[in-house]
């Protein structure tokens, strides 16, 4: 393998106890489950400062006049910033499109935008003086759906826009426009003998993380600035931190530290540049923690969209074609709108064999908050549309709904509507057999000698029935998702190997800028060291920009792209060592030179298992480090014009079987079992791969029954920003997970290996929502679905 990331055949490693394949724990999970891990909000520094916010209190208004003096005067005040008192020419920032400002200018476009940041010696002090800044308003009208965004008159969200989207969207208000046109879809709709239509609204979800935004910003002697925060991309962070303070990025010092969660919720900048600020301006260290209240906020959502679908198909099961509109509401600004764009209309079609399509989808700002990446970036969206027209066309058509699924499946070699191969296993009809196959569970599994069990119940704990009214309801799903970022992105990661005797030992140490989050990298790192360098010790370095970049941990892409790396730099690494060895030991046993030498166990081996030497004593007085890069095979923008075009990388498959008892009088459900398959490429380490699976799949069960930002639509405030009113699966709602987990190798993948975080969130929903509507009889286009969408109360 180069340091390009060049495949190579695909091998089953070492056999170093603790590799590739073991489920070996994670070494932040007993700190973790017992509370002593250290999370971003718990860093101190001596003689620190604490940052405040002022969000403001409208959707939409001009900013007559803000008076700070009032709070300056107070005691322990040390800084207030306003827009303009930032330091350098750059005052805006963004992931792809710069259209954010660090502090409002001239006018706020959602409610909460950050207005003022104040520095103070107590957390109390700073909210005390934050409350005696004094803005005057004059609202402005409002910007909330599709027909206001798009009418002719319409106020403009960004005026003067002039980035590289605006030449190809019908207007200002459109972030971003991708139609996707393959083959003949009127045409193809004379040809089918059922139609089917159906307009499907989204709810907007949470990342809902239980680690709230928080960093320590740290003023270095050399004029620069040391950031410790909780993130998802430092590297990102730091090309847009940067010019921002006025400082070349060499003085900008990142490093990770402790993440409660992020789920594409931390990709945008959120306190980082406040901190920073306000630690430049005072010249102390500066710590900013948000409450639960600031972090809704203070961190982008999933998109709530509109989705308008029709499909066809024929007398005996075959889809004819498909038609399809999905409105995604990008809120004030862009964050990764234009993405999710590209991945709702590329993924709009589903997992099914469609020849003709017409796909069109748009992002659009508003005054509503700011959305963007969330796990599953897009493709969730549309799954829940596509999956319920999937329900409805096989009904009409007479057939089984997965046998109808299963007819028209993707497999391998299936050309998508952007005309990209699918080039790798798609075994999506094999994985619906599976979780149809599963057996049920009993039922009426709430009934039992001694008694109804309750918590089996709707309603659960507060005893609302004890069985009368009550049925059950079945549903099916499957989902495709993209892994690794699309559309011509230089997708990348860095990462540097060192090897070296420590106490006599062996010992690797792997280092990277991934931000482990919680999906388990680190563990999945040392795993691959011991692999291919045959060492029981291996350290993982502190993530910081001390070292490239490993992108984002989102996009189900770290294992992929910053594992090859890992793999990539210890390839070379072991080379290195190797040639140690034949300078200093070939001359004494003729396989140095003749044999397929291999690190295992601390030793050097032939490919017979013969042992040449300790790692010992070949490392013994020297150090090998290696930093490498590694990089999947190129992606290409797709067409604005035909949405044509190589834009993936690789996908993945989930399907999902859902088992609800739904209480049809009270309009309350209760989800028994969600059940799953999904093909993995290489379970790398089964225990975490089955972990991300169940994960990905509660959080998709959220949004089908409980999860939504409520935002009045006349205000465009929000409603519930808190635990309290914004509901989350907990352990009393989740269901039974039993997860089937096929290996079918992508060899174009480091050790055949396939993302798998998301793919599980896209399937859940909609099967969740099946079974209702199999319980039920009703329609439910709606997500998340309410008590009264249940009882018509």
């Amino acid at each position: 393998m180069g340091t390009t990331g060049t495949p190579t055949k695909i091998t089953q490693g070492s056999t170093t106890k603790g590799g590739i394949g073991e489920s070996t724990l994670r070494p932040d999970g007993t700190l973790k489950v017992t509370g002593e891990f250290a999370y971003s909000s718990d860093m101190w520094h001596e003689d620190m400062l604490w940052g405040q916010t002022l969000r403001s209190t409208v959707a939409h208004a001009e900013i007559v006049s803000i008076d700070t003096s009032e709070a300056l005067a107070m005691d322990g005040v040390y800084a207030i910033l306003t827009y303009d008192d930032l330091p350098a020419a750059m005052k805006n920032y963004g992931l792809e499109i710069q259209d954010t400002p660090v502090l409002a200018h001239k006018k706020v476009r959602h409610h909460g935008e950050p207005v003022a940041i104040v520095a103070a010696d107590h957390p109390e002090t700073a909210r005390r003086a934050a409350a005696k800044i004094h803005i005057e308003y004059k609202e402005l009208p409002l910007i909330t759906d599709e027909a206001s965004a798009t009418a002719p008159d319409a106020v403009l969200v960004h005026e003067g826009r002039d980035d590289h989207h605006i030449g190809h969207v019908p207007h200002p208000n459109i972030v971003h426009r991708q139609p996707i046109v393959r083959g003949n879809a009127e045409e193809a709709a004379k040809k089918a003998d059922f139609v089917v239509k159906g307009e499907y609204t989204f709810g907007m979800q949470d990342q809902a993380f239980l680690g709230p935004e928080s960093g320590l910003a740290v003023p270095s002697e050399d004029g620069g600035v040391e950031l410790y925060v909780a993130t998802q991309w430092l590297h990102s962070d730091l090309g847009q931190i940067a010019p921002v303070l006025g400082l070349p990025e060499e003085k900008v010092r990142m490093t990770l530290s402790g993440v409660g969660g992020a789920f594409g919720g931390r990709e945008d900048i959120s306190m980082q540049i406040h901190a920073c600020l306000l630690a430049l301006r005072t010249g102390k260290p500066v710590k900013i923690v948000y409450n639960r209240f600031e972090s809704f906020f203070g961190h982008v959502h999933r998109h709530p969209a509109k989705l308008y679908y029709e499909h066809g198909a024929t007398k005996d099961g075959k889809l004819t074609h498909m038609k399809c509109k999905i409105v995604l509401d990008g809120g004030a600004y862009a964050s990764a709108s234009p993405a999710v764009v590209g991945n709702a209309s590329s993924l709009s079609v589903g997992p099914y064999v469609i020849d003709d399509v017409d796909i069109e989808a748009i992002a659009l700002y508003t005054n509503n908050p700011p959305c963007g990446a969330m796990r599953g970036f897009g493709a969730v969206q549309a799954c829940f549309a596509y999956e319920a027209q999937m329900d409805k066309l096989a009904d009409e058509v007479g057939m089984d709904r997965v046998e109808f699924r299963q007819l028209n499946a993707m497999e391998q070699g299936t050309l998508l509507p952007t005309g990209q191969p699918v080039d790798s296993p798609a075994p999506v009809a094999e994985i619906l057999r599976r979780v149809k196959a599963r057996p049920l569970p009993p039922e009426r599994q709430w009934e039992s000698s001694e008694g109804a069990d309750v918590r089996q119940l709707p309603g659960g704990l507060s005893n609302t029935t004890h069985g009368e009214g009550v049925v059950r309801g079945v549903g099916y799903a499957v989902g495709i998702k993209n892994v690794g970022f699309s559309e011509g992105f230089d997708d990348y990661s860095t990462a540097k190997v060192r090897m070296e005797v420590i106490n006599g030992e062996p010992v690797a140490t792997v280092h990277t800028a991934m931000a482990e989050v919680g999906q388990g990298g680190v563990t999945v790192h040392a795993q691959i060291a011991r692999t291919e360098l045959g060492v029981t010790q291996v350290t993982i370095h502190p993530a910081d920009t001390q070292v490239g970049s490993a992108g984002s941990t989102s996009a189900s892409r770290q294992t992929y792209v910053t594992g090859g790396a890992v793999k990539n730099s210890c390839e070379l690494v072991r080379e290195k060592v190797l040639e140690i060895g034949r300078r200093k030991f070939g001359s004494y046993h003729p396989a140095w030179a003749t044999a397929e030498l291999l690190l295992e166990g601390g030793k050097v081996v032939t490919d017979g298992g013969e042992v040449l030497r300790d790692l010992v004593d070949v490392l013994e007085g020297e150090t090998v480090e290696i930093e490498a890069e590694w990089r999947h095979r190129p992606t290409v923008a797709f067409d604005l014009v035909t949405g044509q075009g190589n834009g993936h990388v690789q996908y993945s498959f989930a399907a999902h079987r859902a088992v609800v008892e739904v209480d049809t009088e009270l309009g309350l459900v209760k989800v028994i079992e969600l059940a799953c398959a999904q093909d993995v490429g290489k379970a790398l380490n089964p225990l975490s791969v089955i972990g991300q699976i169940q994960g990905g799949t509660t959080q998709g069960l959220g949004v089908a029954v409980m999860e939504e930002i409520i935002v009045d639509p006349k205000t465009a405030k929000v409603r519930n920003p808190s635990f309290t009113d914004y509901l989350i699966p907990t352990i009393l709602d989740t269901p039974t997970i039993p997860v089937d987990v096929l290996e079918l190798a992508d060899e174009h993948a480091p050790y055949g290996l396939r993302g798998i975080g998301e793919a599980p969130t896209l399937s859940s929903t909609p099967a969740v929502l099946a079974a209702i509507r199999n319980a039920t009889g009703l329609e439910l286009n709606k997500t998340p679905v309410r008590p009264e969408h249940l009882t018509g109360t």
